[in-house]
C-alpha cells in the first residue's frame, strides 16, 4: 500500500478503528456505530489506504488488530473520553450528573452488595441510570463492555485502577429449619447444594474438593444466589459468603469462616474513564460504602 499525501486521521476514522478493535467484527462494529456492516468494511479500506499500510489481519474468526491498529485505538480511546466529558457539560447543570454506567459483576455481588448501595446513591443523583451484568465471566473493560467492574480476585489487572474492598469470607451453611449436623457433613451422609462446572475455579468448589473428596452434590447450579435460596429452603449444605449470609433467619452456620476460601473483593474501572463525572461518581460511591471486613 502506498499513503495518500498528507493523509490526517480524524475524529470518525478514530471513532471506526476503535469499534473495530473493540467488537473484532464489521457486524458488530457497524452495530455500535449505527451503520451497515458494507460501511465499516469501506472505512477501514479507506484508512488503510490512506495509512498506507493494513490495520487488520482477517480470518473467519473475525479481524485481528495490528500493533498500529491497538495504539490508534488507546488515541481513540482518549477522544473518546475527552468528547464525553466535554457533552457532559454542556448537557447538565453544574451539580447534576447524567448519563449511564456499566456495572459488572457477580450475582452474588449486584444482590448482596452493589444495588443496595446504588439505590442509596439514586436521591443524589437521580439522572443517572445503570446497566448490570450479572456473569461469572470477567467482562472487558479494555473493550469498554462495562465501565465499572466488581472482582473476586487476588490478581486485578496492572492496566485497570482498582481499590480492594475487603476480604470474601465464606462458612458452611445450612437451613434453620434443617436439623443436619457437622457430623452427618462429615461422615457424607448430607445433602449438598453447590456451584457447577461454570465455576470450576470457585474457592467453595476448590475446598470441598479437598476436604470432602467423596461428596457428590445433590444440586449443581451455575449461580451462588441459587446455592442461597436452596440450602435456605433445606435443600442440603453449602458454603456461602458471610456478607449474603447475615441477617438471614433462614440460615444456620454449621462452621466458622473457611480460610481456605478467603478472597479479594476489587473494584475495578479504566484509567481513561475514571475522571468522567458518572463513572468518578458511581466509583467514589461504591468505593466508600461497599466496604468488606
Amino acid at each position: 500500500m502506498i499513503a495518500q499525501t498528507q493523509y490526517r486521521l480524524g475524529a470518525a476514522e478514530l471513532e471506526v478503528l476503535l469499534a473495530m478493535v473493540r467488537t473484532g467484527t464489521l457486524a458488530a462494529a457497524g452495530e455500535r456505530l449505527g451503520v451497515d456492516a458494507s460501511t465499516v468494511f469501506r472505512a477501514i479500506q479507506r484508512i488503510e489506504r490512506g495509512l498506507g499500510q493494513p490495520l487488520f489481519e482477517r480470518s473467519r474468526a473475525g479481524y485481528r488488530a495490528s500493533e498500529t491498529a491497538l495504539s490508534l485505538a488507546e488515541q481513540a480511546e482518549r477522544v473518546e473520553a475527552a468528547l464525553e466529558a466535554a457533552r457532559a457539560a454542556t448537557h447538565a447543570q453544574p451539580e447534576q450528573i447524567t448519563g449511564t454506567v456499566r456495572i459488572s459483576s457477580t450475582d452474588t455481588m449486584l444482590h448482596g452488595l452493589i444495588v443496595p448501595a446504588l439505590q442509596a446513591l439514586q436521591p443524589r443523583h437521580p439522572a443517572l441510570t445503570y446497566e448490570l451484568h450479572a456473569g461469572n465471566e470477567l467482562v472487558s473493560l479494555t473493550r469498554r463492555d462495562t465501565d465499572i467492574a466488581v472482582r473476586a480476585t487476588r490478581r486485578p489487572p496492572q492496566h485497570l485502577v482498582g481499590r480492594q474492598l475487603g476480604m470474601i469470607r465464606s462458612a458452611l451453611y445450612t437451613g434453620a429449619a434443617n436439623p443436619v449436623a457437622m457430623s452427618q457433613v462429615e461422615s457424607g451422609r448430607a445433602a449438598w447444594v453447590a456451584p457447577d462446572d461454570s465455576m470450576p475455579d470457585h474457592p467453595s468448589v476448590r475446598w470441598r474438593k479437598k476436604h470432602h473428596p467423596k461428596v457428590q452434590p445433590t444440586y449443581r447450579v451455575n449461580s451462588l444466589i441459587t446455592v442461597l435460596e436452596l440450602v435456605a429452603r433445606g435443600a442440603g449444605v453449602g458454603v456461602l459468603p458471610t456478607f449474603l449470609a447475615q441477617g438471614r433467619s433462614d440460615l444456620r452456620p454449621l462452621t466458622g469462616t473457611l480460610a481456605e476460601c478467603d478472597n479479594e473483593l476489587w473494584l475495578l474501572t479504566h484509567p481513561e474513564s475514571r475522571h468522567l463525572r458518572r463513572i468518578a461518581a458511581v466509583y467514589g460511591h461504591l468505593a466508600e460504602t461497599v466496604q468488606l471486613p
